[in-house]
């Protein structure tokens, strides 16, 4: 048995009262909440190892460097990738996927080429690419959706050319919670000779994932979201990509040598890590994985779909409530909208009884106006949710239309 209770323990703010009513926390998608052990790793690393890492000769400046690297090991088993030269500590997803288009562009893309995106990507799949566009002349196609939230594999087939350099898709979106078919995303790219990037940030926290075994050349993920600090993430790249990709910023660390005529670049995975890393964050998010693993990635995502098929179940039998998405498969989260009810309405009055949700577009707009809706309420779950909490959510939500 999955024993939540004893799981919840190690999240301290999950006793947390709010307007004098227990904490029901279900904005996991946004962020998710941190146990113990990881705030305790944070703690360790300023009061014993603090010193910059790298290049530091003394003691504490190697055993710095020495978590550090041993956290990148961490991260590399984590996704099954290859080598830590295929690594890339960055801020999180937003700044991966920053990293990727301005290097991926430069490194191969001329005008005209083509980067295939969904209509269900978060804007920071979106506004990166569309920025190198201004500057390359590339052009951007989006592979399309049905009416429930799955993506029209056909089209897609449809759309690749010789001119396409590169795919580059959520595996689950951040919305409906639709799970894309990456395998077969992968597949039809790579019959094409084109690459495929992933953005992880809501699949990597519930089903984990391999990049050897789905066969992907880029995957994006940010440790916040799975149980890490804030302002860490990855970016893991094929080596033979990466090598052939420059700097996305440049600085210490990133060099081989400088001089007013001439700099070489650093080895991967350093040549893209420009600056001061957090360090301290790096070796936190190395804390979180270690803590997911010990529950186990198979035994979360079997959990948390029980969990969410319990909350769509509450939620149909809501009087007007509709799903935003009803995609085949989902995963991490719901999104719904209640009678007329205007999304920031039912997300504050739901605060007041102590239920956090998120309301809005969700960094989503292109998907709202496929949509035709200007926002939804989101509700998304996590290994230390409960039952309870989701009756909590059905309640909530019946008090607040009754309101209405």
């Amino acid at each position: 048995m999955f024993d939540v209770e004893s799981i919840r323990k190690d999240f301290p703010i999950l006793d947390k009262q709010v307007y004098g009513k227990p904490l029901v926390y279900l904005d996991n998608a946004a962020t998710t909440q941190k146990p113990r052990q990881v705030i305790d790793s944070i703690s360790d690393c300023y009061l014993n190892t603090n010193a910059n890492v790298h290049r530091g000769l003394h003691f504490l400046s190697e055993e710095a460097t020495r978590q550090m690297e041993n956290a990148r090991e961490t991260v590399r088993r984590f996704i099954g990738a290859g080598s830590t030269q295929e690594i890339i500590f960055t801020r999180g997803t937003t700044e991966s996927l920053n990293l990727l288009a301005h290097s991926f562009t430069r490194a191969f893309i001329k005008p005209g080429d083509e980067v295939i995106v969904s209509c269900m990507e978060h804007h920071s799949n979106i506004v990166p690419w569309q920025l190198e566009a201004q500057k390359s002349g590339l052009a951007l196609k989006v592979i399309p959706m049905d009416d429930r939230g799955n993506l029209d594999m056909e089209a897609f087939e449809g759309m690749l050319s010789d001119r396409t350099r590169l795919v580059s898709v959520t595996h689950v979106s951040n919305v409906l919670g639709t799970v894309n078919p990456i395998r077969d995303i992968v597949r039809i790219a790579h019959a094409h000779g084109v690459p495929v990037a992933v953005d992880g940030a809501q699949s990597v926290p519930h089903t984990g994932i391999d990049v050897q075994a789905l066969d992907v050349d880029f995957l994006a993920f940010s440790g916040h979201k799975i149980y890490g600090p804030t302002g860490v993430g990855v970016l893991y790249g094929r080596k033979s990509l990466l090598e052939q990709m420059p700097p996305y910023q440049g600085g210490g660390e990133m060099i081989g040598r400088v001089s007013f005529e001439k700099t070489t670049y650093n080895e991967l995975p350093y040549k893209f890590e420009a600056g001061t890393p957090d360090y301290v964050g790096v070796i936190a998010l190395a804390s979180a994985l270690d803590y997911v693993t010990g529950i186990g990635i198979d035994a979360i995502a079997e959990y948390e779909h029980s969990l969410l098929d319990y909350a769509v179940e509450r939620l149909s039998a809501i009087d007007g409530l509709r799903f935003i998405g009803t995609p085949a498969v989902r995963s991490g989260v719901v999104s719904f909208l209640v009678k007329d009810i205007f999304p920031s309405d039912m997300g504050t009055l739901l605060d007041h009884l102590g239920i956090a949700v998120r309301t809005g577009h969700h960094c989503a707009q292109p998907l709202m106006d496929r949509l035709g809706i200007p926002g939804t309420v989101r509700a998304s779950v996590s290994f230390y949710n409960t039952r309870q909490e989701i009756d909590a959510l059905a309640a909530g939500i019946e008090r607040v239309a009754g309101m209405f």
